[in-house]
C-alpha cells in the first residue's frame, strides 16, 4: 500500500462521513431508512445531502443542539450474521436491519445477540423441531450450528453436566411472541436427549402437563389466541447420570380478574369453554353446567343461610372476589397435584429451570397487573445486565487485557422507587390498611412523596388519578383506579367459612394447600389452629405476596447459570414472515437486546483469534511482514494499519477491536482486493487489446503482402504481355518488311547461287573461317546459358537465405511472445478454462467405461462359466448315455424297458412335432396379426410402454423387497434391544433385593409368565408319565409271546455265533499259513533264479512276485478288517455280558422284571430246560443284545439300500430327463437345420460333428492323463519293491538256514476326514478358549481368516457323524450365546465386532456349503461333497445364525458411526483442504469452530485413514467382499448425510468457496473408492445429495435458465433442502451476490409438483438392509491345522 493511499484512507477514517458513505436516518414509517451521501460532510455543516435507495435526493438536517451524525451502515458482507455482536457497527438500525433480512429474506427466526437468543414468531409451522433436528444439535457447540432454541437447551444441558451447576432458561416476551412454545420446545429437547431414569416416563409426564396448564391458565386476548395469563418456573430434575427423574412447577401472578371480567374481543380461560363443550358427558353431569353458564357454585353444601342487606355494587364486588378466590385456589390445587405426579422418587442431583414469564407491557390503559409485570421485568433486567456485565469482565480478565469500567444502565433507582421503603408498593399496602383508603388518596401520597425527589416518577398534566414511571424500556402511565381493590383481594369471612365447611371445597381451600408462588407447604399444622392465623395469612396483600415470590425467584436464578431467550412478535396481524419495524424495535428496546448491544459496543465487541485474523487479512500483509509467530505478525500489521492503539487490544488468544474497526479493516481489505482486481483487469485488458492489435497488424500485413504480390504478378503479367506484344509487333513488322523483299531476295539468291557455283574456287578458302565463327557462336551460346543459370542459382540461394533469416527472426519473436504468455497466469487460466469440469467429465466417462468394462467382463465370465457348466453337463450326459448303452447291452430286461421308453418317446416326439407344427402355425398367424396390429396402432410405442411398465414394476418389487428386509432387520434390532433389556432386568433382580424401581405391571407380567411356564412344565411331565405307563403296559402284553420265540431263536443264534467264531479263527490260521508258504516259495524262487536280470522289472519272476504280492496285500487288508470287526464284536459282547449278569440274577431287578418272571412260570418243561441250558454261561442277555445289534444293522442296511435305490431312481429319472432334453435339443437343431438352406445345413451339421468330436477328444485326453498318473504311481511302487528285493538278496544264507519270518507290512493311515472330536465335558472349555478369551488381533494377523468358524464346524461335523443330536444342539446354542456375550461385553471395539461378523458369516457359509443341498454344492470338490452333513438338517439354525449376523452387522455399523461421527463435520466442512480458498468472516460472542487445522482437529486425511483402517481390518478378518461393499456403502451414507445435515443447519458454511471445498473432498473419497476397487458398491451414489448441494452453491442463481438448470440438476435433493440452501447462501466476499427472494420463489414454483417428503434433514440412523450372499470356501477341511496358541489340545483330529 502506498503512502498516498494510506493517507487517503486515514483521512477517510478521521472524517466520519464522506461521499458515497452509507448511513441510517430516522423515518416515521420504517423507523430507519438507508441513504448514501452525495457530498462530503465538513465539520460545521448543518445538513447532509443524501440519496435514498429509491433514488430520491433529500437534505437531512442535523440536530442543532447535539449535532449528532447519523449511524453508519455495516458492509453488505456482514448483513445477515448469526450473531448481532459480529456486526462492526453496533446500534439500533443495524440490529433491526439484520433481524429483518434474516427473518424476511432467509426465513430464519432465530438470531444470537451475545448470550441472548432472539426468537421471532413466524406465525407458521416450520419443520425445524423434529427428532432429526434434535439429534443434529445434540452434542454440538453453541456457535457451531445456526441459532436455535435447541442450541440454548444443549448449552444448558452441557454446562450442567460439565460445571456441576444448576441452569436456568429465561424465556420472556410480550403476549403472542411465542414464549410458551419456546419453553415447550426446550423441555421437549431435554426429554428427548436425556431420557428418563425409570420406566415411569417422567419426560412424557412433563410434556403432558403443558396442555393442563394451558387450559386453566391461558385465554384468548386481542394480541394472542392462546395467551398465558400467569408466569411459571419449571424445575426439571436430573440424577447423577443426568437423566430426568422429576419436575416441579412454580406459578406467579395469575390474572384472577379475567374470571369475572373480559375486555372486548377477549375470552375467559379455556377451561370454562372446554367444560361447557363437554357438559353432555356423564362425568360432568354433577356440575350442572348449562349451555351458556361459565361458572356455578350451586354445588356448595351450605349448612346455614345468612341474609345481610348491602349495596348492589358491594354485593357484586363480593361475588367477584369469591369467584376469583375460588379459581385461584383451584388453580393452585391443580398445580399442587401436577407437582405431586411429577415429583422425583430418588434424590435430585441437579436441575434446569425454564422460566416462562410475561414481558414488558404497555397499553393505552395500564392497571395493577401491568404494574406487577413491569416490576418483575425490572428485576429480571437488572439481573440480566449484571450477568452480561460479569461475562464481559470475565472475558477481559481471562485474556489479560486492560479492564476499564463500562458505563451501563443500572435500573436500581427504578426498583427502589417500586419496592423500597416508602416506595409505590409500600404506600399501596399502607393505604390498603387505612379504613377509608382510596385510590385518589394513594395517588396524592405518591405525588407528595416522589414527584420532587425522584426523576423517574412523573405526574400526567391532564390527570390527577395517574402516574408515570420511567422504566428501562419506556415510560408507562398507570391509572390508579382499582389498584387498592386488586391489591387487597378481600373476601368476606363468612364466605371463606362457608367454603371451609363445604365437603368439596375444603380440599381445595384448605390452609395446607399451595402457596401463591406454587411451592407446596410441607409444614405440619397443629390440631388446634388459632382463628386469627388464617385471617392474617389471608389479609396479606397481593403486592406483598408477589414481591416475596419474586424475591424467591431471583434468589433461585442468581444461584444458577442463566440462559436468555427473548421472543419478538413481528406484527399484530399474525401474518407469516411479515416484519413490522415499529413493533419490533419497540420490543427490542423492552426486552434488553439493545442494552446488550450497548454494553458490548462500549467495550471491544469484535473478537478474532490470531489465526483467523491472519487468514482473513493476509492480503493486507507483505511477504516480509509474514513471520513464523502469528501473534507477532498480527501485532506488526495492526500497528501499521491502525494508528490509534486504543482501537484494539491484544489478548492471550484473541485480538479485541472497538466498534467500527472491523468495518474499517474490511474496507481496507476490499480496497486492496479491488485494486488487485483492477490491476488484473488492466493487465488482461491490455493483453487482450494488444493481442487484438497484433492480430489486426498481422492481418493487415498479410493483406498487404497478398495485395503487393497480386500487384507484382499483375505488373509481371503486364510486362510479359508488353514484351510479347513487342515481340509480336517485331515479327509482324519483320514479316511486313520481308514480303516486298522476298522476290528480290529470291532473285538475288538465284544470282548468288549461280555466281557461287561459278566461282566455287573463290569461296572455298573462306569456309574454315565461317566454320570457326559458327563454332565460336555455339560455344558462346552455351557459356552464356551456363552463366545465366549460375547467376539464377546464386540469386535463388540468396533469396532462400534471406527468407530463412526473415522467418528465423519472426520465429524468435513468436517464441519470445509464447514464453511471455507461458509465464503469465492468464495463459494457464485460458488453458485450464473448464478443465475442472472436463476432468470431472473425463473421470465420469472413465468410471462409466470401467463400469461397462467390468459389466462386460462379468458377462463374459458368466458366459464362460455357463459355457463350461453346459459343456460339463453335456459331458456328463454323454457319459451317462454311454453307461446306459452299456447297461442296455448287458441287461436284456433294461434293454426292453429302454426300448419301450424309446418307443414311447418316439410317440411323444411325433406328438410334440405335431404340436410344434400347430404352434408354429399359430405363431405365424399370431405374428401376422400382431404385425397388423402394430401397423395399425404403432407397436413400438406399446412395446416401450410395456418395457417401461415392466421396469417400473421390477423397481417397485426391488424397493418392496428392500423395505421388507429393512423392516425385518429393524425387528431383529428391536428384539435384540428387548433381550438386552431383559438381561439387564434379570441382573438387577439378582443383584438387588429391593425392586422399588421396577414397574408393577412389568412384575405382574413376569410373574404371570412364570406361572404359565410352570403349568406348561407340569403338563409336559404328566404327559411324559402317561406315555411311560402306556409303554410299560404294551410291553407287558407283548413280552410272554416275545420271550417264547426269542429263547428258541437265541439258542440257534448263540450256536451259530460260536461256530462262526470258531470257523473264522480256523480260516484265518489256514490263510496265514498259506501266505507264509507262498512267501517262502517266492523267496526261494527268486534266490534260485538270481542272475543278471532276474530281479529286473518286466522279468517273469518279477511279474509273479508283483502279482502275488498285490493279491496278498489285498487279502491281508480284508482279513485285518475282519479281525478288527470280530475283535470289536467280542469286546462289546463281553462288556454287555458283564453289564447284564447282575441284571438277570441280581436281587435288585426282581421287581423290575416281575411280570416277566410271572409269565415265564407258565413255560413248558422243555422251554425251561432250554432256558437253563442257555443261561448256564449267563449269555442269554448277551444273545439278546447281539440280536438287537443285528436288527439295528439290518435296519440300517435296509435304509441304506432304500436310499441307494431312491438315489438310483433319481439318477435314472435325471438321465431320462437329460435324454428328453437332449432329444428336444436335437429336434430343435433338426428343425433349425431344416429351415436353413442346403449349404448352411451342411455347415451346421459339420460344426455340430466337430464339437462332438472335440468333446470326445477332451474326454479321451482326460482318461489318458489319469492312466499316465496311474502308470507313474505304479512305476514308483515297482522301484521301491525292487530295491527291497535287492536288499533281501544280500541275506541269502540267513534266509535259507533260518525259518521264514513274516513280512511286516505297515498299515495304511486312514485319510483325515476334516472332523474334530471332543468330549462332552470339554464343550465349555472349547467355547471359552475359542470365543470368550480369544484376541481377534493375533488371530487375524497370524492365522488363516475364519479359523474359529472352521474349528467349530469341524466339531459340529463330528457330532453329526456320531449322530448325537444333543451334542449338536448344545454346541450350536453355546456358540451363539457366547458370541452374543462377547459382543455385549466388547461391542464398542471395532476389531472384535468385525472379527465375529466375519466368523459368523463363515460359519453360516459352511453350514450351507456342507448341508447336502444341491444348490450349495455346485462349487464343491468331490472331497468336500464327501464331507457334507449326513444326519441332521440345520436349516433352522442357519436362520438363527443369519439373524445373529444381521445383529452383529448393525452393531458394527453403530460402532463405526460412533468412531466416524466426530470426524465428519470437521473433516468434510470445517477443515480447509484447499488452503486460502474460503475466507473467514468476523465472529461474534458465540464463537464457531475454527476452520484452521489445529492440533487434534480432524481433517479429511483423518477420515480417509480411518476408512482405510476399517477396510484393512475387515480384509484381514476375511470378511466377504460383498459384505465389505455393503459396509462401505453404509459408511459413505453416514458421511454424506451428516455432512449435508450440518450444511443445512449452518449459514456460515453455505458459500461458493465452501462448495468447492466439498466437491474436492468428495473427489478424494471417490479416489479412495477407486483405489480400493469399490466404485461399483453403490457408495458413490449415497454421496449424490451432498454433491448436488455443493454444485448448488457454485452454480449461477440469477435467471430463469439458471432456475431450470438447478431443478434438473438437484434431483436427489428435496424442495425444502434446495430452498434452505438458497436461503442460507452467504457471500464471503463483497464480489459475490446474494440469492434474491424472487429467484427462490421461482425455484419453489418449478418444484411445486414434486412428490416428496417434507423432511429437511436426512435420517442418519438409516441402516441399509444387509444380505449375505453365499460364498463357498475352497479350503479343504482336512488340511486345517490347529495352532497351539489357541489351547485346544483336547480336540482330536478324525
Amino acid at each position: 500500500m502506498s503512502c498516498r493511499t494510506f493517507l487517503s484512507l486515514l483521512t477517510l477514517l478521521l472524517s466520519p462521513l464522506s461521499q458515497f458513505a452509507r448511513v441510517w436516518i430516522p423515518d416515521a414509517d420504517e423507523v430507519w431508512k438507508s441513504a448514501e451521501l452525495t457530498k462530503n460532510y465538513k465539520h460545521g455543516d448543518s445538513t447532509l445531502h443524501l440519496t435514498l435507495e429509491d433514488g430520491m435526493d433529500i437534505e437531512h438536517k442535523l440536530d442543532d443542539k447535539t449535532k449528532n451524525l447519523p449511524h453508519l451502515r455495516n458492509p453488505d458482507i456482514l448483513v445477515g450474521e448469526n450473531d448481532l455482536t459480529a456486526l462492526s457497527y453496533l446500534h439500533e438500525p443495524a440490529v433491526l436491519h439484520n433481524l429483518k433480512v434474516r427473518f424476511t429474506d432467509s426465513k430464519l427466526i432465530y438470531t444470537y445477540c451475545g448470550i441472548v437468543l432472539v426468537a421471532i414468531n413466524p406465525y407458521e409451522n416450520l419443520p425445524i423441531y423434529g427428532s432429526d433436528i434434535i439429534n443434529a444439535y445434540s452434542g454440538q457447540n453453541m456457535g457451531d450450528m445456526d441459532p436455535h432454541i435447541f442450541a440454548v437447551a444443549e448449552e444448558a444441558y452441557k454446562q450442567m453436566a460439565r460445571d456441576e451447576r444448576n441452569q436456568s432458561i429465561i424465556v420472556s416476551g410480550e403476549s403472542g411472541a411465542g414464549k410458551t412454545v419456546s419453553a415447550k420446545y426446550a423441555m421437549r429437547y431435554f426429554a428427548t436427549v436425556s431420557g428418563a431414569a425409570t420406566e415411569a416416563n417422567v419426560e412424557e409426564k412433563v410434556l403432558a402437563s403443558n396442555p393442563i396448564m394451558e387450559a386453566i391458565g391461558n385465554a384468548k386476548t386481542t394480541r394472542n389466541d392462546n395467551s398465558s395469563r400467569f408466569g411459571k418456573y419449571i424445575e426439571i430434575g436430573f440424577d447423577k447420570r443426568y437423566r430426568i427423574i422429576g419436575a416441579n412447577m412454580r406459578t406467579y401472578l395469575l390474572e384472577k380478574s379475567r374470571v369475572v371480567f373480559q375486555a372486548d374481543e377477549e375470552r375467559n380461560y379455556h377451561i370454562f369453554y372446554q367444560l361447557c363443550a363437554s357438559s353432555h358427558l356423564p362425568e360432568f353431569k354433577n356440575l350442572k353446567l348449562g349451555k351458556t353458564q361459565t361458572l356455578s357454585i350451586g354445588w356448595l353444601d351450605a349448612q346455614e343461610t345468612y341474609i345481610k342487606p348491602i349495596p348492589r355494587l358491594q354485593a357484586s364486588n363480593a361475588r367477584d372476589a369469591l369467584a376469583k378466590h375460588i379459581y385461584a385456589k383451584v388453580f393452585n390445587w391443580i398445580v399442587d397435584h401436577v407437582n405431586k405426579s411429577l415429583r422425583a422418587t430418588v434424590k435430585q442431583h441437579s436441575f434446569i429451570g425454564v422460566l416462562d414469564i410475561y414481558g414488558f407491557e404497555t397499553f393505552e390503559i395500564n392497571s395493577f397487573e401491568q404494574f406487577c409485570i413491569n416490576y418483575a421485568n425490572e428485576k429480571l433486567q437488572q439481573q440480566f445486565n449484571m450477568h452480561v456485565f460479569k461475562l464481559e469482565q470475565e472475558e477481559y480478565l481471562k485474556e489479560q487485557i486492560p479492564w476499564t469500567l463500562i458505563d451501563f444502565y443500572d435500573n436500581q433507582p427504578c426498583i427502589n422507587l417500586i419496592e423500597a421503603k416508602m416506595g409505590v408498593l409500600d404506600l399501596l399496602d399502607e393505604e390498603c390498611k387505612m379504613p377509608k383508603g382510596s385510590d385518589d388518596s394513594w395517588a396524592q401520597k405518591l405525588y407528595n412523596t416522589h414527584l420532587k425527589t425522584c426523576s423517574l416518577f412523573e405526574k400526567p398534566r391532564m390527570s390527577n388519578k395517574a402516574f408515570i414511571i420511567q422504566h428501562f424500556a419506556d415510560k408507562v402511565q398507570y391509572q390508579c383506579d382499582g389498584f387498592l381493590e386488586k391489591n387487597k383481594d378481600t373476601v368476606n369471612e363468612e364466605q371463606i367459612n362457608v367454603l371451609k365447611a363445604s365437603k368439596v371445597c375444603a380440599k381445595v381451600t384448605s390452609p395446607t394447600g399451595t402457596a401463591p408462588g406454587g411451592r407446596t407447604r410441607l409444614s405440619v399444622k397443629p390440631k388446634e389452629v388459632r382463628s386469627g392465623a388464617s385471617s392474617k395469612e389471608h389479609k396479606k396483600t397481593v403486592g406483598c405476596q408477589f414481591r416475596n415470590s419474586l424475591a424467591m425467584l431471583m434468589e433461585t436464578l442468581n444461584a444458577t447459570t442463566p440462559h436468555y431467550v427473548r421472543c419478538i412478535k413481528p406484527n399484530d396481524l399474525k401474518f407469516p414472515f411479515t416484519f413490522d419495524p415499529k413493533r419490533a424495535v419497540q420490543q427490542l428496546r423492552a426486552c434488553g437486546v439493545l442494552e446488550t448491544i450497548r454494553i458490548s459496543a462500549a467495550g471491544f465487541p469484535s473478537r478474532w483469534t490470531y489465526q483467523e485474523f491472519f487468514s482473513r487479512y493476509r492480503v493486507l500483509m507483505k511477504q516480509k511482514d509474514v513471520l513464523s509467530d502469528r501473534r507477532l505478525t498480527c501485532r506488526n500489521v495492526l500497528e501499521k494499519l491502525v494508528q490509534d492503539q486504543d482501537k484494539y487490544q491484544f489478548g492471550k488468544t484473541k485480538i479485541f477491536f472497538r466498534a467500527g474497526q472491523v468495518a474499517y479493516l474490511e474496507k481496507l481489505r476490499a480496497d486492496k482486493l479491488r485494486k488487485a482486481c483492477v490491476r488484473i483487469q488492466k493487465t488482461i485488458r491490455c493483453w487482450l487489446v494488444r493481442k487484438k492489435y497484433l492480430r489486426k497488424k498481422h492481418a493487415a500485413i498479410t493483406i498487404q503482402r497478398y495485395t503487393r504480390g497480386h500487384q507484382a504478378r499483375c505488373l509481371v503479367k503486364y510486362m510479359r504481355q508488353t514484351l510479347a506484344a513487342i515481340t509480336i509487333q517485331k515479327f509482324q513488322r519483320m514479316c511486313v518488311q520481308r514480303k516486298p523483299r522476298r522476290p528480290i531476295r529470291a532473285q538475288e539468291h538465284q544470282n548468288s547461287h549461280i555466281t557461287f557455283t561459278g566461282t566455287n574456287s573463290f569461296f572455298l578458302p573462306l569456309s574454315p573461317q565461317l566454320l570457326r565463327n559458327h563454332k565460336a557462336v555455339f560455344i558462346q551460346k552455351h557459356v552464356r546459358g551456363w552463366l545465366a543459370r549460375q547467376r539464377y542459382k546464386r540469386s535463388l540461394r540468396a533469396i532462400v537465405y534471406l527468407q530463412c533469416c526473415i522467418r528465423r527472426m519472426k520465429a524468435k519473436k513468436e517464441l519470445k511472445k509464447l514464453k511471455i504468455e507461458a509465464r503469465s497466469v492468464e495463459h494457464f487460466k485460458k488453458l485450464n478454462v473448464g478443465m475442472e469440469n472436463k476432468i470431472m467429465q473425463l473421470q465420469r466417462k472413465l468410471d462409466e467405461q470401467a463400469k461397462d468394462n467390468r459389466v462386460t467382463s462379468e458377462r463374459l465370465n458368466c458366459l464362460e462359466t455357463s459355457h463350461a457348466v453346459e459343456s460339463e453337463k453335456l459331458k456328463v450326459e454323454v457319459s451317462k448315455l454311454k453307461g446306459i448303452e452299456e447297461e442296455a447291452k448287458n441287461n436284456a430286461n433294461r434293454v426292453t424297458s429302454l426300448l419301450e421308453q424309446l418307443e414311447r418317446l418316439r410317440k411323444e416326439l411325433t406328438t410334440t412335432q405335431k404340436e410344434k407344427k400347430t404352434i408354429e402355425d399359430w405363431a405365424t398367424k399370431y405374428r401376422d396379426e400382431m404385425e397388423k396390429v402394430r401397423d395399425e396402432e404403432g407397436g413400438g410405442i406399446e412395446k416401450e410402454k410395456m418395457t417401461r411398465a415392466l421396469a417400473e414394476e421390477t423397481q417397485q418389487l426391488e424397493s418392496d423387497l428392500n423395505e421388507e428386509r429393512s423392516r425385518y432387520q429393524n425387528l431383529l434390532t428391536e428384539h435384540l434391544r428387548l433381550e438386552e433389556r431383559y438381561d439387564d432386568l434379570k441382573e438387577e433382580i439378582t443383584l438387588s433385593d429391593v425392586t422399588r424401581g421396577m414397574d408393577t405391571s412389568l412384575t405382574l407380567k413376569l410373574q404371570k409368565r412364570v406361572t404359565e411356564l410352570e403349568q406348561e412344565k407340569s403338563s409336559l411331565r404328566n404327559e411324559l408319565e402317561n406315555k411311560e405307563e402306556q409303554f410299560q403296559r404294551a410291553r407287558v402284553r407283548v413280552q410272554p409271546q416275545y420271550y417264547t420265540i426269542l429263547l428258541q431263536y437265541y439258542a440257534v443264534l448263540l450256536y451259530y455265533n460260536h461256530s462262526l467264531t470258531y470257523f473264522t479263527r480256523q480260516e484265518l490260521d489256514s490263510e496265514n499259513k498259506k501266505l507264509k508258504h507262498d512267501l517262502t516259495a517266492m523267496r526261494q524262487s527268486l534266490l534260485g533264479n538270481a542272475g543278471a536280470g532276474a530281479g529286473a522289472p518286466g522279468s517273469p519272476p518279477y511279474k509273479v512276485l508283483m502279482d502275488q504280492l498285490n493279491s496278498s496285500c489285498e487279502e491281508l487288508e480284508v482279513r485285518k478288517e475282519e479281525v478288527l470287526i470280530l475283535r470289536s464284536q467280542l469286546v462289546s459282547q463281553k462288556e454287555a455280558m458283564q453289564h447284564k449278569v447282575g441284571y438277570m440274577e441280581g436281587p435288585t431287578h426282581t421287581h423290575t422284571h416281575g411280570h416277566v418272571q410271572t409269565h415265564t412260570c407258565t413255560l413248558t418243561h422243555a422251554q425251561t430246560r432250554i432256558y437253563a441250558q442257555l443261561n448256564e454261561d449267563r449269555e442269554l442277555w448277551l444273545v439278546y443284545e447281539g440280536l438287537e445289534e443285528t436288527n439295528r444293522l439290518l435296519e440300517g442296511q435296509m435304509q441304506q439300500q432304500r436310499r441307494s435305490y431312491d438315489n438310483e431312481v433319481e439318477v435314472l429319472r435325471g438321465e431320462l430327463q437329460s435324454v428328453k432334453e437332449e432329444n428336444n435339443r436335437q429336434q430343435q437343431l433338426l428343425a433349425q437345420n431344416l429351415q436353413l438352406p442346403p449349404e448352411a445345413r451342411i455347415e451346421a451339421s459339420l460344426q455340430h460333428e466337430i464339437t462332438r468330436l472335440t468333446n470326445e477328444n477332451l474326454d479321451l485326453m482326460e482318461q489318458l492323463e489319469k492312466q499316465d498318473k496311474t502308470i507313474r504311481k505304479l512305476k514308483k511302487q515297482l522301484k521301491v519293491f525292487s530295491k527291497k528285493i535287492g536288499e533281501m538278496g544280500g541275506k541269502e544264507g540267513d534266509m535259507v538256514e533260518e525259518t521264514v519270518r513274516p513280512v511286516n507290512i505297515p498299515r495304511r493311515e486312514k485319510d483325515f476326514q476334516g472332523m474334530l472330536e471332543y468330549k462332552k465335558e470339554d464343550e465349555l472349555k472349547l467355547v471359552k478358549n475359542l470365543i470368550l478369551e480369544l484376541k481377534p488381533r493375533g488371530v487375524a494377523v497370524n492365522l488363516i481368516p475364519g479359523l474359529p468358524a472352521y474349528i467349530l464346524f469341524m466339531c459340529l461335523r463330528h457330532a453329526d457323524y456320531v449322530n448325537d443330536d444333543q451334542k449338536v444342539r448344545t454346541l450350536l446354542t453355546s456358540t451363539i450365546n457366547s458370541i452374543k456375550k462377547i459382543l455385549k461385553k466388547r461391542g464398542d471395539d471395532f476389531e472384535t465386532v468385525s472379527f465375529w461378523l466375519s466368523n459368523t458369516c463363515r460359519f453360516l457359509h459352511c453350514l450351507k456349503q456342507y448341508s447336502g443341498d444341491e444348490s450349495f454344492m455346485k462349487h464343491n470338490t468331490p472331497k468336500q461333497n464327501d464331507h457334507c452333513l449326513s444326519n441332521f438338517d440345520l436349516a433352522e439354525y442357519r436362520q438363527v445364525l443369519s439373524d445373529l449376523a444381521i445383529q452383529i452387522y448393525q452393531q458394527l455399523i453403530k460402532c463405526m458411526e460412533n468412531i466416524l461421527q466426530p470426524m465428519i463435520v470437521s473433516g468434510m466442512l470445517e477443515h480447509e483442504t484447499i488452503q486460502g480458498v474460503s475466507g473467514v468472516k468476523p465472529t461474534g460472542l458465540r464463537k464457531r469452530t475454527s476452520s484452521i487445522a489445529d492440533e487434534g482437529t480432524y481433517t479429511l486425511e483423518s477420515i480417509l485413514r480411518q476408512l482405510s483402517a476399517f477396510h484393512s481390518t475387515m480384509c484381514q478378518h476375511g470378511t466377504d467382499p460383498e459384505l465389505i461393499k455393503q459396509v462401505v456403502k453404509q459408511q459413505f451414507y453416514i458421511i454424506g448425510a451428516v455432512t449435508l445435515n450440518n450444511l443445512l443447519l449452518r449459514k456460515d458454511m453455505c458459500s461458493w468457496s465452501k462448495g468447492m471445498q466439498i466437491r474436492y473432498n468428495v473427489s478424494q473419497l471417490e479416489e479412495w473408492l477407486r483405489d480400493k476397487s469399490l466404485m461399483l458398491c453403490g457408495a458413490k451414489e449415497t454421496l449424490e445429495p451432498l454433491i448436488q448441494a455443493a454444485q448448488l452453491l457454485q452454480v449461477k442463481k440469477k435467471t430463469d435458465e439458471d432456475a431450470e438448470a438447478i431443478c434438473s440438476m438437484c434431483n436427489s435433493l428435496s424442495t425444502s433442502q434446495i430452498v434452505k440452501v438458497l436461503n442460507l447462501y452467504t457471500p464471503v466476499n463483497e464480489f459475490e451476490e446474494r440469492v434474491s427472494v424472487t429467484f427462490i420463489r421461482t425455484i419453489q414454483t418449478r418444484l411445486r409438483d414434486r412428490c416428496e417428503t417434507p423432511q429437511l434433514l436426512m435420517d442418519t440412523k438409516i441402516i441399509y438392509p444387509v444380505t449375505f450372499p453365499f460364498n463357498p470356501s475352497s479350503l479343504a477341511l482336512e488340511t486345517i491345522q490347529i495352532p497351539g496358541s489357541l489351547n485346544l489340545a483336547f480336540l482330536t483330529r478324525v
